[in-house]
Parts: structure tokens; sequence; C-alpha cells
């Protein structure tokens, strides 16, 4: 790995200036779709040289392949592609050959960024090779497409990352499918770069206004796809609420023609915009808007041409037929109809240029002016393409990877640029034939990194570099994929290696480390607010930024409303938990973090059961007045807390009260573990620590502990189970005396007293008077985010976890992992399970929970707590299913 120093001037293969004549048609009228000051400044930064690089900007995280095949049964698919999630789920396909059938098997393959070696493959069922693979807006489907013209979607079979299925899908009969996406639901959520400092999360993260490409009755969007074939036809699949596929086809114009490349994107009025090539640079790339709609409970599709363009390359006399063909045709978003990448290449070298829609005005001859004057508004606009940027000759283009931050380009753009600390959304990847791999600002094409993927060391000049790029043939990337965040650059070679990149939040600048951490906690916000996964940012996550991570996160959340604080409460413990596990001084915290999740679902699920006694009662629920009464009556004693409440809103059944015992069980164990602890408090490497200091988690037990006691009124067999030493203690009692004392000492954040001694005394007492609980705490998982810290190369082998090939659990987390032949537990259901359990099993692709994957209850009670987590884990992570007798 290499980053490119440079001397001066622009970047060899990189202009520093737009075409002749460019300049001029950048001039443009008030009203113009991006705005005359964006091509000014955009001419300003080609102007002057681009910034050094002394840090390094890329680099290999890891790098997993397959086991070695005979020669004959592997096959380089063409084309190769791949697709990357909001959930970090990445599909890729490569094909396999029969060596007796002698026929092709189409194989997707489906892997998470934390564990890839655990890799889902799939036979296709494509007759012929997979041409396109496009994630929907959840991350929990996946449409692929083929040369024949079929197109399926999969979905996950009970919710499991390492399961998947074909459930629907269409088809237009032999006519292969060159573009496909799925329609827009109108949700648009921007970044404001320049506002990052902001204390409010709405003016960081705005919702812009964008309409569905189309809606059901009361305005929810209708889901389907659409897909573009080599013939020029245009289909559209509606998926109705029924179940049922709505599939029609339409030509894109009425001159059909051969389309060699397309891309799909949408407008904010929604529309869907077509791009189409022949693949001759020669040829105009044309424009389509496609409008769909449903009349009669039939798809109809209504499709306008649009302005077209020619190449900048074409009309340069010499380089007229440099450049035959068109390789590569994108927008640069799905959402941003008005800006598209193009590509051309020969054999050896490519040219990108990157072209902008723009109302422009028409000019009106003088004569038609002295007739009827043009006044303000009433001057006749038309739509036109202008060139924003183009590059020099480059090596061969193999693959192009966009960027999915949806960041303003009007005034955040330039002024990251303007002031050279780079933001990773505003570069898009271009991969080469000689295995390299550049970053290049989106509008500008300026270089922002460089990675040399054929070098093993680093190189020290140019020489050396140029030796390198000359000596035999170099693996290179067939297909790419930037991460949700551009935090990571995902690339498949023709052997179909997996290679995972890091890409450095400051691209390469030499940032101090404040504003380091303010790129980093920029986006985990912004995954925060969206749900989005965030594991490509903890790439970046080094141990000595942990402590300051989580204390800024927690210092921006509390900042936020208490409506949108009650959204993100659970994601935000996730957060902090996962951030925990990347230093060894904060391991102990990410159980912590679990076990408040589990007592904030608990505490949820508990609440939702009560109702109240009568109809007309007052707007509180049940749920609300037990935490009002719990807060302001300050009583030591349960009793006296108890009788303030209206006991008949808590009656239920007798089976619901005993169905729901284990997780009282879970409640009653960890108080007297807490409590227990309290002497040792000094020590925040032990479990359980946090949640000393924490007044709302231990107000939350308090709660739970005189819903319990009333219960325990109704059914005593669903109380906790205590082994005490007296027949006639009251042990409810003591642990709520005991936890009220301490609640008192910490229930308001800004004034945090010391418990005095006698509480401590009485808790040291607890030993001998109680049996102290083991509390099964959440295993350290297997994934492999733990292993990058020291940021050398981890080489992976598909179907094999590290630990087979070299690689150990860190000595950190052996007080954490579980051995082989102790009992295993649910730990949603917190049953036991065995030293060796028979039921099948599921495990978060993130935390390591491990639940059943069937659920063995009956009671609806239960069943209401199941099935909050049947499509994630407590943390939000997804599920997959796990071998029986899991070690």
């Amino acid at each position: 790995m290499q980053i490119w120093r440079r001397r001066s001037g622009p970047p060899p293969g990189l202009s520093s200036a737009v075409p002749e004549g460019a300049a001029a048609r950048r001039e443009q009228p008030a009203g113009s779709w991006h705005g005359c000051a964006c091509a000014v400044e955009l001419s300003r930064l080609r102007s002057r040289p681009p910034p050094p690089f002394p840090g390094a900007a890329m680099d290999l995280a890891y790098v997993c392949e397959w086991e070695k095949r005979p020669k004959s049964d592997h096959c380089p698919p063409i084309p190769l592609v791949c697709a990357w999630s909001c959930r970090n789920l990445i599909a890729f396909t490569t094909d396999l050959r029969n060596e007796e059938e002698r026929d092709l098997t189409h194989m997707v393959h489906i892997i998470d960024t934390e564990h890839p070696w655990d890799v889902y493959s799939v036979n296709s069922g494509h007759v012929e090779a997979i041409t396109c693979l496009e994630w929907d807006q959840s991350g929990s489907r996946l449409l692929s497409a083929d040369a024949d013209g079929h197109i399926k979607c999969w979905s996950m079979t009970d919710h499991l990352a390492n399961s998947w299925e074909n459930t629907m899908g269409s088809m237009v009969e032999g006519d292969p499918v060159v573009a496909l996406s799925w329609l827009h639901n109108g949700v648009k959520l921007a970044l404001h770069v320049e506002k990052s400092g902001a204390s409010n999360f709405g003016e960081k993260f705005s919702r812009v206004k964008f309409s569905p490409s189309l809606t059901l009755f009361g305005g929810k969007p209708m889901e389907g796809w659409i897909a573009v074939t080599i013939s020029g036809l245009v289909t559209v699949s509606l998926l109705k609420p029924n179940g049922q596929v709505l599939t029609s086809t339409e030509s894109l114009c009425r001159l059909r023609c051969r389309v060699a490349l397309a891309d799909v994107a949408f407008t904010g009025g929604g529309n869907i915009v077509v791009a189409t090539s022949d693949g001759s640079s020669a040829s105009p790339v044309q424009f389509y808007k496609v409008c769909v709609s449903v009349v009669n409970e039939k798809c109809k599709i209504d499709t306008e041409i649009l302005p077209s363009l020619f190449m900048r390359c074409t009309t340069d006399p010499a380089r007229k037929d440099k450049y035959p063909a068109i390789t590569h045709l994108k927008f640069l978003a799905r959402d941003m109809s008005e800006q598209v990448l193009l590509c051309a290449s020969n054999q050896n070298n490519s040219i990108v240029e990157c072209w902008s829609l723009r109302k422009e005005g028409l000019p009106v001859n003088n004569i038609f002016q002295q007739i009827s004057p043009v006044v303000g508004d009433k001057q006749p606009m038309i739509l036109k393409w202008r060139i924003l940027s183009a590059t020099n000759d480059l090596d061969r283009v193999s693959a192009v990877a966009l960027p999915k931050l949806p960041i303003s380009l009007t005034n955040t753009d330039l002024k990251v640029a303007n002031d050279t600390k780079f933001f990773p959304g505003l570069g898009l990847a271009l991969a080469f034939h000689d295995g390299s791999v550049h970053i290049v600002h989106r509008l500008s094409l300026q270089m922002m990194a460089v990675f040399h993927g054929s070098s093993s060391q680093r190189p020290v000049d140019e020489q050396t570099i140029k030796r390198q790029r000359t000596t035999g043939p170099l693996v290179h990337f067939k297909a790419m994929q930037l991460s949700w965040t551009s935090l990571a650059l995902a690339g498949i070679d023709s052997h179909g290696k997996l290679s995972m990149l890091r890409i450095s939040p400051s691209m390469g600048h030499v940032l101090d480390m404040n504003t380091s951490l303010r790129h980093l906690l920029f986006l985990l916000e912004y995954c925060m607010v969206t749900g989005y996964d965030w594991w490509d940012i903890l790439l970046h996550v080094q141990p000595n930024m942990v402590q300051n991570l989580v204390e800024k996160l927690h210092e921006e959340y509390t900042r936020q409303s208490a409506a949108l604080q009650q959204v993100l409460a659970t994601r935000i413990v996730a957060m902090k938990a996962s951030l925990c596990k990347l230093s060894s001084s904060t391991i102990a915290r990410v159980c912590d973090y679990h076990a408040k999740l589990f007592l904030i679902a608990i505490s949820c699920t508990l609440k939702s059961l009560l109702r109240p006694h009568f109809l007309n009662t007052p707007d509180k629920s049940p749920g609300d007045r037990l935490t009002e009464v719990c807060s302001k009556i300050t009583d030591i004693d349960i009793d006296k807390v108890m009788i303030n409440l209206k006991t008949e809103e808590f009656v239920l059944e007798m089976n619901t009260l005993q169905s729901l015992q284990q997780l009282i069980q879970w409640v009653g164990d960890f108080v007297l573990y807490l409590l227990a602890s309290l002497p040792n408090q000094g020590s925040p490497v032990r479990p359980g620590h946090s949640f000393l200091r924490d007044g709302a988690s231990l107000g939350m037990f308090r709660e739970l502990m005189v819903v319990i006691r009333i219960w325990g009124l109704l059914k005593p067999s669903c109380l906790p189970v205590y082994t005490a030493t007296s027949d006639t203690q009251d042990s409810m009692s003591l642990l709520f005396r005991l936890l009220t004392k301490l609640w008192l000492c910490c229930r308001e954040e800004s004034h945090i007293t010391e418990p005095d001694d006698t509480l401590i005394d009485e808790c040291c007492l607890l030993p001998s008077q109680l049996l102290i609980p083991n509390i099964d705490w959440l295993p350290i998982n297997d994934g492999i985010i733990s292993k990058l810290q020291n940021k050398q190369l981890v080489r992976l082998q598909f179907g094999k976890a590290p630990g087979l090939i070299g690689h150990t659990v860190s000595s950190q987390f052996d007080a954490f992992v579980r051995a082989p032949g102790q009992p295993k537990i649910d730990h949603l259901r917190r049953l036991h399970l065995g030293a060796y359990p028979t039921e099948e099993c599921k495990s978060c692709t993130r935390c390591g929970c491990v639940t059943m994957l069937k659920s063995p209850n009956k009671v609806t009670a239960v069943k209401q707590w199941e099935q909050r987590w049947v499509k994630n884990c407590l943390c939000g992570g997804l599920w997959r299913r796990m071998p029986l007798s899991y070690s």
C-alpha cells in the first residue's frame, strides 16, 4: 500500500482544469439547478494544486478468500457484481462450473462484515449470468437480475442473516437486465457537515421533502422495483399489500435501440430518471423520465425524453477516436438525478467526466424582446447538461463505487473541500486494472487518496511505483462498493476474493484528536438517527478514543428533546456497548450496557401488561402512574410505596404471571448482585459497576420490585427465588430498602453523593444472609472487529472461523468467554439449555446474544416479549442461525 505524495501541480492522469470553453458555459442565470456559486467554486478548486497526503488514507483491514479449488471448477463471472446494505451485509456473485454437466452454476454469496468467513452461499437458479444486485432501503431484501431477463427477490428466512429464500420475482423473457433499482420510499435525510458542531440533531440532519415513486391510499409508499433491459424496455413490478406482484413493461422511446449501460435515479417530485448508452462514445447518452401509476388495478408506465449529452472527449479533435467505448455510466446518487458520472475507455486507458443538468435561460432575439419584453421569471428556461469536471488520461478503470451519504452539495461540499479537510462521503472510488484504487472528489474529480494493492511494502519514491506497475499481471477489483458512511470499501476480484479497505475519516490529513473524534462522532450520530449499522465506523476507533467517544456521544444525546431521547434510548446504549468492546479498560462496561438494554426491555414489557381498572381513567397509563409514584415516594419500605398504587390495575391471569417468572427472577438476581457488589465499587473493571451510579436504572429496578411485590400477593410462585439463611427473613423488603438508599444517592445526575457507611455495612452482610447468584453475562462475540485494532492485515478464509487459521481470542476477553462443556443459556428467555443444546438456536451478529430459534411458549404475554426480538436482537443486530451443540 502506498499513499502517493504530490510535489506540485496536478497529479498525473487527473486534470486541474476543465476542458477548453467550459468556463464560459458555467456562467448561469439566476434560478439554475446548482447555482453559479457551485460552478465558480469548482473552477477555483481546480485552479490550485491539490494538497499533500501526509497520512495513510486507505489500508487493507482484512482479506477473505476461497479455499483453493481445481481450475476446472472455477469460472470468473462476467460480469461480477456486488452490493452493500445499510445493515452491513455484502452480497456478491461467483460462478462454478460443473465438470460432469459442463454447465455453470451462478451463485449468490451473502456475508456479514463482522463475520466474513460465515458466508451464506445459495444457488441463485439464474440460467444466465447475474448482471445486477440491489438491496432495499431496510437491508433485509435483495434483488438479483440476469442476462435472460429474470429478476428474483430474496428475503431472509425467519429473519436470519445466513438463511435466504427466493420469495417472488418478475421477468422479461430473453431480454438481459442492465439496470435495476428498488422504487424510492420518499425518505431522504440530508447531512450538513458544516453544522457538525451544532447541538441539535435537527440542524445536523434534516428531512428533505422527497416524494415516493408511487403511493398507496393514505400516502404510504408502494414497494416495488424498476429494471431496464438491453433492448430499451423498462419494466416495473409493484408489490401489492396482498402479496401479489403487479408488473408492466414499456419501451423507453418509440425508436428502440440497444442499451449496453443504464442507471436509475429518482427526483423529488416522485418521478424516475433513466440514463442509457449503447456503449459507443460516439453515440449520445440518452435520458428519460419515467412516471409510474396504478390505473384500474393495472400498472401504467409513461416515458418522456429528456435532454441528452455527448461526452466531451468525443468533441475534442485530439481524443475523438481515442476512447471508443463508454464503460461506466452512474448517477452520483439514487436520489440525485441531476448529476451523472461517465467513463470512456480504450484497451489501456480511461477518462472520467462529471456532468450536471441545469436550468438555463433561453436567449430571446432582440426583435421579439421589443415586441414582448422578457421580465423577471417570464424568461423561457431550458434544461441543459453542462460538464463540471473531467480527468486527463488514466489507467483503464475496472470498477466504480459511489458514496451513499446524502451530503448537500451546494454549500457543505464546497466548504469542506475549501478547508482541504475532505469528508469521506464527498469522494467516489475508482478501481484500475493495475490494482490501484483512487478516491476522487465527486464533483471536481480531484485526487483525495490512493491505494496501491500490488505492493506488499511501501515504496519510497515514484520510480519504485513505476517499476511496480510494470511487473507482471495484477489482480484488480472487478466490482466494489462503499459502505453507507464511506469509511470502508469492499472490493471483489476475478477470483471471488473479498478485500475490505479502511478509508480514513480525515482522508489522510494529519488532524488533531478532537477533529478526528468529531468526524467519527458525527457519523455515529447519523447512524443513531437513521438506524443504520455502524460497524464500518468502528474500524477507525482506537482504544484511546473509546472513552472520549462514549462521553461525547452521551453529551450530544442529552442535549436532544425528551421525545427524541426516548426514541433513541436503546440505540445509544447499544452503540456505547459496541464502542466499549474496543478497549481493554472498558470491556467490563459492555456487560453493563447489555444488562441495561435487557432492563429497559423488561420494564417496557411488564408495564405494557398493566391495564386501567376503569375505561374512563385519566390520561396517564398505569405504567406512567407507577413511575410517578415511585419517584415521589422515597420511603424505604416497599409496602408503604405499594399502598399508594391502585393494585386493581396490576391484576393479571395466573398463567401469565407464572410465565413471566424467568424474567422476574433475573430482576431479583440482578438487584441482589448489584447490592452485594457495592462494597467493591472502587473497581471499575467489575461488571455492574456503572449501575451503582446510574439513578435512572436503579429507579427502574425499584419500580419493577414494587410491581413484583404486588404480583407476589396474587401468585407467590412467580416471585424470585432466594436462598436465605433465615426462614423468617423478608428478602424482597430487605433488598428494596437497600436499593432505595442507593437510589437516593444518585437519583439526581447533577448531584451524586457517596453511599454512607451504614449502607455499605449492610451490603457487606448480604452474602451471609442470601446466596449471591452468578450473573450469566453475555459472551463476548467472536467477530473480526477486535482483531483489527493493531491495523495489521488479517487474512481469512470463507467457511473457516479465524480461530482455525491462526488467530486466537485476545486475553482481555478470557473472563467473559464460556468454556466448552459449560451449561448454555437462552439470554432472552433466561432458560437453561444444557451443556450441549438440542434445540436450534440463533445468535446476534453484533453482541453474541443467543436464543432459541423456535418458541417453546404458548402464553400470550411471553409471545409478546419474544415478538420484540423476532427481527433484531436487543442491540439492534441481525440474527444468524447457529449449528447444534454450539460451543
